[in-house]
Formats: structure tokens, sequence, C-alpha cells
């Protein structure tokens, strides 16, 4: 009778093939299942560990399987590549995921709770809006420019403007014209509202959240980023220390050293993007009100300030306040400011 150490799992929508090795890396099986019959294959291999990729549903059937008394591991797409042998298919990104999984330094991604995945999905469709909003604003200033009206800058002031143009009998809009910007109003009426809607719920969650709460209390973090930390890192304690977490974001310096000399470049694009983003502009948030305070932290940022320039000055106020989130998420402890 086999014995199936490790199980990979190549995920999909309907078809899902299984690759499972021995404990000495052996395959023992390779097999396609269908969605419906996947989760009583695996109870019948009953393998000690069930791997597979960090990616569309990975979280669902880590839950499901958990919950049948297994062990899963998640890894991240890019560290399985690696070992995609010659051409890639399904079976070969099964094979791939057993071989990763087998690496005695491989990282893993844990797995979402439901809570967190449900955080995560507000924060993407808010995300989604207001880029919708955005490129209805660009839209709606370059149709306008094109009938000689042009807007001053601000999305806030947008409304008002334009419709003191529709108004204006000395503009030279036709009717068709000011129907369909009238129509734009509307819509842009309507994705402000959406945007509130979920911007309220946000403030709610915060409210909610003891670690929420704690991580609001950080200068520069709001509801917006107190949550975002949450849905993605949860309590943090897969992070050794701040300054990975800081890394994961990508805010610390990218490497290009050899021969014992070392190079540092930029932050990249790596990481979680969206936590960059907000993070950035959170800490960007702090410098106006930098002259009324006089506490060590601010003296350390009017020095990287004065020595840098404001853009890496922030870039470091936002590494520095990642790394203060992962102390107060992986140790529950409060913000104490210096």
């Amino acid at each position: 009778m086999m014995m199936v150490a490790v199980l990979g799992i190549d995920l999909a929508k309907r078809v899902f093939h299984l690759h499972g090795v021995d404990t000495h890396g052996r395959a023992v099986v390779s097999k396609r299942v269908g969605r419906a019959k996947l989760a009583a294959a695996v109870v019948q291999l009953a393998p000690r560990l069930v791997a597979m990729e960090a990616c569309c549903g990975a979280h669902y059937w880590g839950r499901r399987f958990r919950d049948l008394g297994l062990e899963v591991r998640l890894i991240h797409p890019k560290f399985v590549r690696p070992y995609v042998k010659s051409a890639k298919n399904d079976a070969r990104d099964a094979e791939a995921i057993c071989e990763a999984t087998l690496r005695p330094h491989m990282r893993f991604v844990p797995i979402k709770s439901p809570e967190q995945l449900d955080i995560q999905a507000l924060h993407r469709v808010r995300e989604q809006l207001v880029g919708w909003r955005t490129a209805l604003i660009n839209q709606t200033r370059g149709l306008l420019a094109e009938h000689g009206i042009v807007l001053p800058q601000g999305a806030w002031r947008l409304r008002p403007e334009v419709a003191t143009a529709l108004d204006d009998p000395a503009s030279e809009l036709t009717a068709l014209a000011a129907e369909l910007f009238r129509g734009l109003l509307d819509q842009l009426r309507e994705l402000e509202h959406r945007i509130g809607t979920l911007d309220r719920r946000i403030v709610q969650l915060c409210r909610a959240s003891e670690a929420c709460r704690r991580l609001a209390t950080l200068p520069g973090v709001g509801p917006i980023i107190a949550t975002a930390l949450v849905a993605s890192v949860g309590d943090g304690r897969q992070f050794r220390c701040g300054r990975d977490l800081a890394a994961w974001i990508g805010l610390v310096p990218r490497q290009h050293s050899s021969g014992g000399r070392p190079k540092l470049l930029g932050i990249g694009a790596g990481g979680n993007r969206y936590l960059r983003k907000q993070l950035i502009q959170g800490a960007r948030s702090v410098l106006p009100h930098l002259g009324a305070r006089d506490d060590r932290r601010s003296r350390w940022l009017r020095g990287v300030l004065d020595r840098r320039g404001p853009n890496r000055a922030v870039v470091a106020l936002a590494n520095k306040t990642a790394r203060i989130a992962w102390v107060l998420l992986a140790r529950g402890e409060d913000y104490r400011a210096a």
C-alpha cells in the first residue's frame, strides 16, 4: 500500500491534477480529478502534507483540507516556477509543487481566515471603484477641454465646476454635450456614494477589531491601512521580525551585491503594492505636521528629510511604520511614542 508523504495539487476551476511522493521523494501517484471529487480523492490518499500554490481558491481548499485533519502548505507561485521541468502542464506543475515543498528552507503562505478574505475583498472592491472614479474624472476633463472648458486641479472641485459650466449660458456646449456631461456627473456621484459606503464599512471594521485599533494609534495609519494590514498579515507571526514584514511589503532597498561589495538600489516594484502605496501615502500625510513636533521620531524624520529629500524620507517613515506595526501585531503591544 502506497504511503503519500507530500501531495501536490495543481489548482484550477474544474479539473485538478494530483502528484504524490513518498518520504524518499519518489512519485507514487499522479492523476486528474474533477472538482466534485477532489476532497474525497485527497481523503482516500491520506497524505501527511498537502501543498498548493497560493493562487485563486487556495485559501478555500486550504481551509477545507485543514478541517479534514490534514496539514496544508501554500507556496507562492514564483517559488514553484524554478522547479517546473521542461514545458509547462498541469502534471509538471503539481510535480514542481512537491519539489518546492520538500526544500528545507522554503517559505510558505499562511492560510487566511474568512474574516481576512472579507476585509481583503472590501479593499479590492474599493480600490477598483477609486480607479473607475479617477478614469471618469480624467475622461470628463478631456472631453470638456475639447469644448474650451479647462477645469482647475483637484477631484473635489470637478462636480461644482462642471455644474457651473453646464449652467453658464456663455458656454458653447451643445444640447447633446450638456446631456452627456450631466450623465457623467450622475455616474460620478454614484461612484462617490459607493466609495463612501465602503469607507464607512471599513471604519466600522476598524473599530470592532482590537488589532486595528492598536494599529490606528500609529502616526500616518488610519482605518484603511490598519484593516489592510490585518487582512494581509493577520497576527504577523509568520515573519521573524519587523524588517521581514517591511521587505515583504517592498519597503527595503533592492540589492545587487557581488564580490563582497554591497550595492543598494531603489525599493523596486515587488512586494505587496497595495500595502506599500497606502503606507507611503500615510507617511506623506505626516510631513506637513512635522514642524509642530519635537519628539525623537520627528527629529529623526527631519534629519532624513534634510539629508535625502522628501521622497526618501517618506519611504523611510513607511518602513519604520511597517516595523512598528509588526511589533503591535505579533507581540500584542500598544504603541508607545518615543
